[in-house]
């Protein structure tokens, strides 16, 4: 595999698990079952009573897809560099721009409250020091493409610049982390199981960061979510990632559980992904963060032409393979 394949591996399957999860975000795991089975096994509409989705057709992203392509934007505008005050106007752009088009999916509460406040003047480095919500790791995955895991250091820097408007927490910073040294790590070649080793050593480099708040390890959770589900069948899976690790918008829940599904099915991430979609919760959170790690591992082929080919039609607006190639000009960069 080449370092483009698996770089557009990541955002493929960032999206594919946005997408899958779109109908099903914010529903409990048993409403799940009820209404698509004990697993996906593709895309669907949004049901018309969605609290979120309601009208999206088959195959639509959310805000994980759109916001991590804001900032991998960002990223190439700043050739590698995240200015918060540039990021915190581009994210309000953005929300409008989701109004205009009659979407309740918004800006996440941490992300809401961090922009407001920067845009009233307060400093950047205070705006984020309550952000403990999953905004900053669902949209890391660009980071991930454009720094090298060869600098462990300098990575764990990249995501903190790109995260502290919003989510300036040692546990939001180090769920973050932990999903870009995993993507990068998949591009440098690591296996799912490595990549998970990668993201463990570098969630605990990270929760130093930014703010203490009291909440979980979000290290040792990972460690603890994907030895919980070692042996079990998808539907075991699913169940008991959200009877226990939990899919909520907290970070030591949402980050461990995509950990978990993409552990239970290391070889193959359309299948993680669409655990992912099925555990219940943020599961459209949970199932873009397996992706992109699964797809930085095993490469974009790893997910189904046909997914591919819906993902696109559907949303024309994506450039996904163009925006790899962009990102990984920015790899290896000091």
């Amino acid at each position: 595999m080449t370092l483009q394949n698996r770089a557009a591996g990541a955002l493929y399957g960032l999206a594919l698990g946005d997408a899958l999860g779109m109908p099903t975000q914010m529903l409990s795991r048993p409403q799940i079952v009820a209404r698509y089975g004990p697993m996906l096994t593709g895309f669907h509409p949004a049901a018309p009573d969605h609290p979120l989705a309601a009208g999206m057709p088959a195959g639509a992203i959310t805000d994980d897809t759109e916001q991590a392509l804001l900032l991998a934007r960002l990223l190439l505008d700043g050739k590698g560099s995240v200015d918060p005050a540039e990021l915190a106007r581009r994210l309000v752009a953005w929300e409008e721009d989701m109004r205009a088009r009659g979407s309740l999916d918004l800006l996440g509460p941490s992300t809401k409250r961090a922009v407001e406040q920067v845009l009233e003047g307060t400093p950047v480095d205070e705006v984020g020091r309550y952000g403990t919500t999953n905004g900053a790791a669902m949209r890391i995955a660009p980071v991930g493409i454009a720094v090298a895991s060869t600098d462990p250091v300098a990575l764990v820097d990249r995501v903190v610049e790109a995260s502290r408007l919003t989510h300036n927490t040692g546990v939001a910073l180090a769920g973050a982390a932990a999903v870009a040294a995993a993507v990068s790590a998949g591009l440098d070649g690591a296996s799912v199981p490595e990549a998970v080793e990668v993201a463990v050593r570098a969630a605990r480099s990270a929760a130093d960061r930014g703010h203490w708040v009291a909440a979980a390890d979000v290290a040792e959770r990972i460690v603890w979510a994907t030895e919980l589900v070692r042996g079990l069948d998808a539907a075991q899976v699913c169940d008991r990632v959200y009877a226990l690790v939990g899919t909520s918008l907290a970070t030591q829940e949402s980050v461990p559980a995509a950990f978990a599904v993409l552990a239970a099915c290391p070889d193959d991430p359309w299948q993680a992904v669409l655990l992912g979609a099925s555990v219940g919760g943020d599961c459209d959170t949970i199932a873009a963060i397996a992706g992109a790690v699964g797809g930085a591992c095993r490469g974009v082929d790893a997910f189904p032409a046909e997914a591919r080919a819906t993902l696109v039609r559907v949303n024309p607006q994506l450039d996904l393979d163009a925006t790899a190639a962009a990102l990984l000009t920015l790899r290896g960069r000091p």
